[in-house]
């Protein structure tokens, strides 16, 4: 099994790419199962988690295609099979995401119960919900939700409590409901707004998409089109929070500053001198060590829960005591125990973690446990003293592209074992 190996101590410099962002390709891939024709998706990041759609979407029948510049073309025509199968969903919980689609374009779906990042409950009840209120019929049996519809019937919905892939799923099934659909409480999210654009590129009738409240007037029918993916701001701040830790300097290029506000707000307080172009950032901490940062996540436009674990590893060799309360997810605070064993000091209290800065960490041997974390390890490594080695890297794979050999460009010592 692949792990990596990283000696710390570098200065980042120099200049990083950004990929398409992995929670708007997931949906907008699987949102083209709602044309009539083949769509083609252009700044596809090569990620598991799209080879595992891309596999998912080839067993219900669809024919995928995908060039050297990662532009995948899809054709739904030849749909033949409406499931998703426990051993794709086990691995990736975004599996969830082909319910709406299916039962909306097909009439009927049968998706297993997910799994992915063990990260907390993560209730797919608000999408059952959903399309109970746009008239299917669903139930649970045997660990698989089972979902019927002769067409769906738009309906105002309120969701409990704010989720982006239950916004996503009935968002795509609302697309091709008779009448008006009215999303309320619905994730502002900019991948949710990257969907809806894809969508209305395929002649989708949206409003509010950004907004808490999203009207979607129902179609007969959708077309093929083409689309680009927005970049991916997590995979931008886990780079520009690299920098800061090393004390570096490093410029990102093709990002999207504007969906970035609350970390590069977060960034600014750590000392960072940053500089924001159309499509560019650029942090330069002028070898300082920075100054540690309190937060607490939140939805869109609020601090991201996918940047918690990265900042943490940031407070471990910050200056001062920094207090971080996640209020997204339970147990996402499984990074904790693995920054410990390289010297962090940090306290965890119910969904608080108190984080005291230490005046440097030393590598050792810890292992990844869920995506976002395992970048938090990565970066770790790379301000610690001496070698660190991560295993179980498939968890960075799920949601970042090539990372060794970015970090690399940016004179980090990485290498994959």
């Amino acid at each position: 099994m692949a792990r990596i190996e990283i000696h710390g101590g570098v200065p980042l410099q120099g200049e990083v790419w950004v990929s398409g962002a992995k929670n708007a390709v997931l949906p907008i891939l699987v949102a083209s199962l709602l044309g009539d024709g083949p769509s083609l998706v252009n700044n596809v990041p090569h990620l598991q988690d799209v080879t595992t759609t891309m596999e998912l979407m080839g067993r219900m029948g669809a024919e995928l295609s995908i060039n050297d510049r990662m532009t995948i073309e899809i054709d739904p025509r030849s749909m033949n099979l409406f499931e998703a199968p426990y051993d794709l969903v086990k691995t990736m919980r975004a599996s969830i995401l082909v319910l709406g689609p299916l039962v909306a374009k097909y009439g009927q779906a049968r998706v297993s119960l997910p799994g992915g990042c063990a990260i907390g409950s993560r209730p797919v009840d608000l999408h059952l919900h959903g399309l109970r209120a746009l008239g299917a019929r669903v139930e649970v049996r045997n660990g698989n939700i089972e979902a019927y519809a002769d067409r769906l019937i738009g309906n105002r919905i309120i969701m409990d409590t704010v989720t982006v892939t239950g916004t996503e799923n009935i968002l795509m099934a609302a697309t091709l409901a008779r009448g008006t659909t009215i999303i309320e409480n619905a994730a502002q999210e900019p991948e949710v707004v990257d969907l809806a654009d894809f969508l209305i590129s395929m002649g989708a009738r949206i409003e509010g998409a950004g907004t808490n409240t999203m009207t979607v007037e129902g179609v007969d029918n959708l077309r093929g089109t083409e689309f680009s993916v927005l970049p991916d701001r997590i995979e931008t701040g886990t780079y520009l929070v690299a920098a800061a830790m090393t004390g570096g300097r490093i410029r990102c290029t093709r990002a999207r500053p504007a969906h970035l506000d609350a970390v590069l707000d977060k960034l600014s307080e750590t000392g960072a001198q940053i500089c924001v172009g159309e499509d560019w950032i650029e942090l330069d901490m002028q070898g300082k060590k920075p100054r540690s940062v309190d937060f607490t996540t939140a939805p869109y436009p609020g601090f991201p829960t996918d940047m918690q674990a990265q900042f943490m590893a940031m407070n471990t060799i910050a200056e001062g005591t920094a207090v971080v309360t996640e209020t997204i997810f339970e147990n996402r605070f499984m990074h904790v125990q693995e920054l410990q064993r390289l010297g962090a000091d940090i306290q965890v209290k119910g969904n608080t973690a108190i984080i005291r800065g230490v005046p440097g960490l030393n590598g050792a041997p810890i292992m990844a446990t869920d995506l976002r974390a395992s970048a938090s390890l990565v970066l770790a490594g790379l301000v610690a003293d001496g070698v660190t080695l991560i295993d179980r890297v498939y968890h960075i794979d799920r949601g970042y592209e090539i990372i060794e050999e970015k970090l690399s460009g940016l004179g980090a010592r990485i290498k994959r074992l």
